[in-house]
């Protein structure tokens, strides 16, 4: 199961690493390789609940094997995207099936995992389980800075020879295939995916089309309606997609609640640091992969000790801790963005993803813990739908934040280099869709007056995108602090192995409340 789903982390990683690359040679914008990244995580989102059903009622087994192989499949076909005026749309269209196997693959292999460890024991084996993950996607980076130096391709085409092994050791783990045997909520599926879609969409196009353009709130309303409407539906349906009384309990809500706002900042973290690093330090996608890699040292070293937390004393302490740490490191991880000195960085780095690693792997075993029924597959469903939908949602609203405000840093540096007013807003947004997306030793080309003034201006240029990248970080400690406030409204209980018996805090293990 863990090399099934190396594949699903290992792309949130690889894929930022060699996103200049991917932008140079296909000539896309910023925000067009926002929309690939984007395709991938909403596709994750809105398909989860449609995956975690289909391996209950199909079976695990069968459904890690299907999600591989349409994961796969769709890596070789990214990596052979041709040239051209089809190579976004090519790019976004397999991105997003990638996401469509990855949320097959990954329901599916949790719910295995959990069904054959004992609740007692299951922190601590969730959290190796998400360690050796996140291990993986730290390589993620440090593989891709030296494959993009090949050819950005290969990031894709490295996904073979993993499903290759997984595919051989799930024949060989012998994996039993138990079904449940009802019915699919179609219509729930399409309203969950639409909604989503058209919610994320509105934001990340607000960019473009600004946000007094009637468009862009016709995306985002029309979504949140949606949204509401696949609620209501869902809770009038026998058989509903996504079972909305788990969230009856409160401990259920919470740990929704701390994963959805730690995860607009976890996803995004990924791609924007990458990106800041290959242009404000200057850094090869190599030192990129690095810079990130200070953030999944922290993460790795913390993720374990939060299991054995949460195995003695239930998920709300380590839940405060994990939080507090990260807006803190988030925090001061702003604060020296403008320093352009990694090594002043990496303490803050470590800090936030220490955090983090306290924080995401309890959450979700707390509330995997409290499956309805014993429904695994279900309840991983909605838990990574709320993940992978509040990455999606950071990627879309930080995204269109660092291009406001790079736009808006741009413009000032133009103006005091004295290009005239009438000009600077239209060049300014060109420069911040074009630096975005460019590693330091890409000079812009040509000979007119903005091509020329941002040759002599480089260096400012990276200290504003560094500032940009500043509102950014900040805004990511933000959404930390909300998700450790989200931890208040946990009632401190924890799940025993008595048929799944909550007790509180305190109570001796073994024991449980009648």
């Amino acid at each position: 199961m863990l090399f099934a789903v190396a594949m699903v982390f290992v792309d949130q990683t690889v894929v930022s690493i060699a996103a200049p690359s991917i932008v140079g040679e296909l000539g896309l914008t910023s925000s067009g390789m926002q929309r690939v990244v984007n395709a991938y995580l909403l596709a994750l989102a809105a398909c989860f609940a449609l995956g975690g059903r289909l391996a209950d009622v199909l079976g695990h087994r069968r459904m890690v094997v299907a999600g591989t192989l349409v994961f796969v499949v769709s890596s070789v076909l990214c990596g052979s995207v041709p040239s051209g005026e089809f190579a976004q749309s090519w790019l976004v269209a397999f991105r997003a099936t990638q996401g469509v196997g990855a949320a097959l693959v990954f329901p599916a292999a949790l719910a295995v995992v959990v069904g054959v460890v004992p609740v007692g024991k299951r922190g601590r084996a969730l959290a190796l389980f998400f360690v050796l993950a996140g291990a993986l996607t730290a390589l993620g980076p440090l593989v891709g800075g030296w494959l993009t130096s090949w050819t950005w391709r290969a990031v894709f085409w490295i996904n073979v020879p993993v499903a290759v092994i997984a595919l051989v050791l799930i024949a060989l783990a012998r994996i039993p295939d138990a079904r449940r045997p009802e019915r699919l909520d179609a219509p729930g599926a399409v309203l969950v995916a639409l909604g989503m879609a058209l919610n994320v969409f509105g934001i990340q196009q607000s960019s473009t089309w600004g946000w007094t353009s009637l468009a862009t709130w016709a995306c985002i309303l029309g979504g949140l309606l949606v949204l509401a409407l696949f609620c209501r539906y869902e809770l009038h349906t026998d058989e509903p997609l996504i079972k909305l009384r788990v969230f009856r309990d409160r401990a259920f809500t919470a740990d929704a609640l701390v994963l959805f706002f730690s995860m607009l900042a976890f996803v995004p973290v990924l791609f924007f640091a990458s990106v800041y690093a290959q242009i404000s330090l200057s850094s090869s996608p190599h030192q990129a992969a690095l810079y990130v890699l200070y953030f999944f040292a922290g993460f790795g070293l913390s993720a374990q000790w939060g299991g054995r937390i949460l195995d003695k004393h239930g998920a709300r302490p380590t839940m405060k801790l994990g939080t507090a740490l990260a807006c803190a490191g988030f925090a001061l991880w702003a604060w020296k963005l403008t320093d352009l000195s990694a090594h002043d960085q990496w303490p803050y780095a470590c800090l936030a993803g220490a955090g983090m690693g306290l924080v995401l792997s309890p959450a979700s075993t707390d509330a995997v813990n409290r499956a309805i029924d014993a429904s695994y597959g279900e309840v991983t469903g909605i838990t990574q739908t709320v993940r992978n939908y509040a990455g999606a949602l950071g990627m879309a609203l930080f995204g269109t934040l660092l291009t406001h405000v790079t736009t808006n840093r741009v413009a000032q540096t133009l103006t005091a280099k004295g290009l005239p007013q009438a000009r600077v807003q239209d060049a300014a947004h060109g420069i911040a869709e074009a630096v975005i997306g460019h590693p330091d030793d890409r000079l812009p080309t040509g000979a007119g007056p903005t091509a020329t003034l941002m040759r002599s201006s480089f260096r400012a240029i990276h200290r504003d995108f560094a500032e940009a990248n500043q509102w950014v970080f900040y805004g990511m400690a933000i959404a930390l602090g909300l998700a450790c406030l989200c931890t208040l409204l946990h009632p401190g209980t924890r799940v025993t192995a008595a048929a799944g018996t909550a007790e509180p805090q305190g109570t001796p293990q073994g024991r449980t409340r009648p």
